[in-house]
């Protein structure tokens, strides 16, 4: 099949690709020499000292600045980068057991003021550790990747990704060509340094700068990665590891993300409209979940005909209500919010000041600039792609026509990594080999991390324990489900994980 006026894009097989399995870097020897990569690395790193202080708006915390090599490979050559570290001090000190490093999603989200939230919500846990984030190299507050303007970043997600006449096709294309090149531009060489690998030694230095022999990690979604990588580049540095809603680590980037356009649609059809149907008496929007869907569609079309003017200087377009649909699909407490928005929009003139403000809030920014680049730049580095753009043209099709709500978006994100430079990162192959058990939760109908992939990453992280959790939500400790938080909880505090897989029930449901 001929694109774009009969030119050809540059064409290259994933199936080929070489792999090289990366090694467990570190010996059971303890000492600044330890960290991130051995004795390789220049005392600069290993002996500073972090100079901490109070957190800007957030008393409970410390905050400091770590400097790290640009490149860990080659600690020597670049300009040295600093990223954010924050800590919360163990609340019974003398019962402490040592430090649970923690790290953000995404990949894009910023995890440094994280541990004040998880202290308050698990006081039994920030009582035994000491709990430390950081925001990762290439965030705000770290040494930052530059890549779009504010108008390029609102230009790059359009008005309607399911249009597929060729105009509209070469527009995602070079939109997504223009990201690829401008993070490269404009980043002053950093953006072949996100990545996955370089964070996990990043995040080694700090253990190593914390006084920590060994640490406990939890992490969610991507940051299920990050501790998968970490566990199995430094597996002797790790106590206790807790993955939360893994992203397919046992894989490609391009593997994983080719399965979450049927993820994100299982969870509108099977959890959000069957909701919505429920509630017809509040919402309007149908008794069944074919009529809600038929109007959600009807909704959409007259979008993109005349967007709907929120007051507040933004629109709804089609894109910015799928955009809005797709973020509540992450937890089933945000699906009344943007029924109450869909709400709104049917009777905007007479809505009242608390529906419009609930409107503005779901349909308003999507992502960030700073979090486009940084997801950008680790997903296309992290794992080779394929190149092949009249494949993607077709694949993203199909897509579209049978998983509209995140598939119609998937050409622009394909497009990006299918022109990135070629990436020099190491591939990490976790296998689960030298760790203590540890313990893997996931949904059935998670949207972002599907379940598909959990399962991958269960089976490559050898000796993990998966707790399985019912219902569609993303993220599961700490969200209001006491059967999940109580087995976290015990294995955080004494070390016992469950003797084999096992579930739990969907927040707020028995048995």
């Amino acid at each position: 099949m001929r694109v774009f006026g009969g030119r050809r894009w540059r064409r290259a097989s994933a199936a080929g690709l070489v792999t090289m399995a990366v090694a467990a870097l570190l010996p059971a020897a303890t000492g600044p020499a330890a960290a991130a990569g051995g004795a390789g690395v220049p005392a600069r790193y290993t002996e500073q000292r972090l100079s901490w202080h109070a957190c800007d708006g957030k008393p409970s915390l410390e905050c400091a600045t770590m400097t790290v090599p640009r490149d860990w490979h080659h600690p020597a050559d670049g300009p040295d980068l600093g990223v954010s570290v924050s800590r919360h001090r163990a609340a019974d000190p003398a019962a402490r057991r040592g430090v649970l490093m923690m790290a953000a999603g995404g990949p894009g989200a910023q995890g440094l003021l994280r541990p004040a939230d998880f202290a308050e919500d698990s006081p039994a846990v920030a009582a035994a550790y000491d709990i430390v984030s950081f925001n990762q190299r290439g965030l705000p507050l770290s040494t930052p990747l530059t890549c779009q303007t504010r108008t390029e970043f609102d230009a790059f997600f359009g008005d309607d990704a399911r249009d597929r006449s060729p105009a509209a096709v070469r527009g995602v294309v070079r939109r997504s060509r223009q990201l690829a090149r401008a993070c490269q531009e404009r980043s002053g060489g950093l953006a072949p340094y996100i990545t996955t690998d370089q964070t996990v030694r990043d995040m080694d230095l700090f253990r190593t700068l914390l006084g920590a022999r060994r640490i406990a990690y939890y992490g969610p979604s991507y940051a299920t990665m990050i501790g998968a990588y970490y566990a199995t580049e430094f597996p002797h540095r790790v106590d206790r590891l807790v993955l939360d809603s893994p992203v397919g680590f046992a894989g490609t980037w391009q593997a994983f993300e080719e399965g979450q356009p049927l993820s994100f649609q299982r969870r509108f059809e099977q959890d959000f409209l069957p909701w919505l149907a429920a509630r017809d008496t509040s919402y309007h929007y149908g008794r069944t979940a074919a009529e809600a869907k038929e109007k959600w569609e009807a909704r959409r079309r007259v979008l993109r005909a005349h967007p709907a003017d929120l007051g507040n200087g933004r629109r709804v377009t089609p894109n910015v209500l799928d955009n809005g649909a797709v973020n509540a699909m992450y937890n089933a407490r945000r699906f009344a919010p943007l029924a109450t928005a869909l709400a709104a929009l049917d009777h905007w003139d007479t809505a009242t000041p608390a529906e419009r403000g609930t409107a503005r809030k779901v349909f308003g920014d999507y992502l960030s600039p700073a979090f486009l680049a940084e997801f950008a730049a680790v997903t296309c580095n992290d794992t080779p792609w394929s190149r092949d753009m009249d494949d993607w043209v077709r694949r993203t099709a199909d897509y579209t026509r049978t998983y509209p709500l995140a598939g119609a978006r998937a050409l622009a994100f394909t497009a990006t990594c299918a022109a990135w430079p070629a990436s020099h990162a190491p591939r990490v192959h976790v296998t689960g080999k030298g760790l203590p058990p540890t313990l893997m939760l996931a949904s059935r109908r998670d949207p972002a991390a599907h379940y598909e992939g959990a399962l991958g990453a269960h089976r490559a992280l050898r000796g993990s324990r998966l707790v399985t959790v019912g219902g569609g939500d993303h993220g599961q400790y700490r969200n209001g489900n006491p059967c999940v938080d109580s087995l976290v909880d015990r294995y955080l505090l004494t070390g016992a994980a469950p003797a084999r897989d096992t579930t739990c029930p969907a927040p707020g449901t028995t048995g």
